[in-house]
This record gives structure tokens, sequence and C-alpha cells, in this order.
């Protein structure tokens, strides 16, 4: 059954959708994106999905296509053509069509704003039931990692590349320290009971399912450092995972070859997994 997409104003078939050869999200990946999780038909965090949009939209000098009530409007009319009960949406905004030159075209040019679905089968997933094994490889992505781009091809190759040997993911390092994994947030359990993440920066994007499972671990009383670790580090750590709007909470078991404690997903990621996604129900609009 063929997906309906919304793109510049219109919702269409996804075999009718088109945008401009001009359009600068294709030429220049001169475009922001969000993908808000959707579950038993209504969207997650979505509140804050916007907000960091917002953000990503002022720190390119991007103008926003439409206001807040607008976009919340199109994306649950998304859900109710496509029928999503389990799934997501993405959101993309390019600072539309003009002829190729690297300046700016000017403001009048207008935003590009294109809207798709995807669905899932299920909460659960096998990589989430075993935990993921990842690679190591050097953070060679441009340096504004905080604004959530569509410059994605280095993620992509890396992860790839992890895929062709075997792992699941990758994890990326720089001058030493890991940054983040390929499109989620890394997260270490120290022996000593404390959950390090990378604190925010310009280096790492900031994860709206890391802010709310951050929040709710500071709820439950755990130990929260936000600072840098190494892969040594976390090899040797108690427990390793990821947070994303579509991995939720998921464990990392093994790290560049070495097995994460006993190899299997620990105690405090299957129990963050269960605490987000119980508050994300609860909470979903």
């Amino acid at each position: 059954m063929s997906r309906t997409v919304f793109v510049n104003g219109e919702f269409v078939p996804e075999a009718d959708a088109r945008i401009s050869v001009f359009d600068r999200g294709f030429l220049f990946a001169d475009a922001v994106y969000e993908v808000t999780a959707v579950i038993g038909g209504k969207l997650v965090d979505y509140a804050a999905h916007q907000a960091r949009l917002r953000r990503s939209l002022a720190e390119l000098d991007m103008a926003s296509p439409a206001g807040d009530d607008e976009l919340l409007a199109l994306h649950r009319e998304l859900v109710r053509r496509n029928g999503i009960d389990l799934g997501s949406v993405y959101l993309q905004v390019s600072r539309g069509a003009a002829d190729r030159d690297f300046i700016w075209p000017p403001a009048e040019t207008g935003p590009g704003l294109v809207l798709f679905t995807q669905t899932r089968a299920s909460l659960e997933s096998p990589e989430a039931e075993r935990g993921l094994r990842v690679a190591v490889a050097p953070d060679l992505r441009w340096g504004r990692r905080d604004i959530k781009t569509t410059q994605l091809l280095y993620a992509s190759m890396a992860k790839s590349q992890a895929r062709r040997d075997g792992f699941d993911d990758v994890w990326m390092t720089e001058n030493g320290f890991v940054t983040e994994g390929s499109s989620n947030n890394a997260y270490i359990l120290t022996q000593d009971g404390t959950i390090v993440t990378p604190s925010l920066s310009r280096s790492i994007l900031p994860g709206i399912t890391r802010s709310a499972v951050l929040h709710g671990a500071a709820e439950a009383g755990l130990a929260i450092e936000e600072r840098p670790f190494t892969v040594e580090e976390a090899q040797g750590a108690r427990e390793a995972f990821i947070t994303s709007a579509g991995a939720f909470v998921t464990a990392v078991v093994e790290i560049d070859g070495v097995r994460v404690g006993d190899g299997r997903p620990g105690d405090l990621a299957r129990r963050l997994r269960r605490v987000y996604l119980d508050e994300a129900m609860r909470t979903a609009i």
C-alpha cells in the first residue's frame, strides 16, 4: 500500500512526490530534520522535537516553513492518512529551491517542507533483546553536530563499514573520547554505578530521548555524570547503551570486539527502556 507524503503544501501519493532539482537540501544538504516516534497513533516527545527544530533553523538562519500549530496538524494528519499506530514521522526543512550558488538565496525564496512516515512492527526488536555490537571509528563529521542537519554521509559510511565488518553500529571517537553513535547518543554505567554520557557541546546532537532518559534517571535517584569517556573505559564498564527516537534505550554488549560486562543487556538498560517507554506512552499527544 502506497504511503501518503507531504511535499511543499500538498499531500500526495509517494510515487507522485517531487522536489526541485535546485532544492538546496539536494544540492548542498542545506536542510534540517526531525524524527518523531509514534506509539498508539500518538506523537512522542513532540514539543521537544519542535523546540530542537526551531533551534536548528535559527542556527542556520533558515526560515520556518510553518507555525507550531500547523506543523502539529500536519504530523497528525499524516499519521491519520497512513493509519500509523506504531512508527515515526520524518520532517525535513530545506532552504528552498534557487539557482546553484554557495551564497544563500534571498529570504523570499522560502523554505521547502517534506514529511513522510515509516511503520514498525513492534516496540521490541532483536537488537534490544540481544544488545548491540558496535565498532569504533574516528569522528570525521563536520564541526556543528549539535545542529540536526541532513548532512549524514559520514555517519552512513561509518555504519555501513561497521555492518560489513559484522557489527551492528559504530561509536565515533574524537581526541580519544567517544562522541556518539551513527544516529544515537552513547552511555556507560561505571563499575561504581554512575551513568556517564558526553556533555552537550557542538560535538554531539542534543538528543530528545537523551534528555528524557536522563531526566527519568535523575528522578529515580541514579548518579549521572556528563563528561567524556574513552573506548577503554567503556569496554571496562558494567554496562553500555544508546538512546535515540528509533532505538529508545538499547544496550551495547560489545565494543570493538571486547565484551561489555557479561555480554548481555544489563539491568539498567532494560529498566531505563521500560521507564522511558512507559512515560512516552503516557505523555504522547
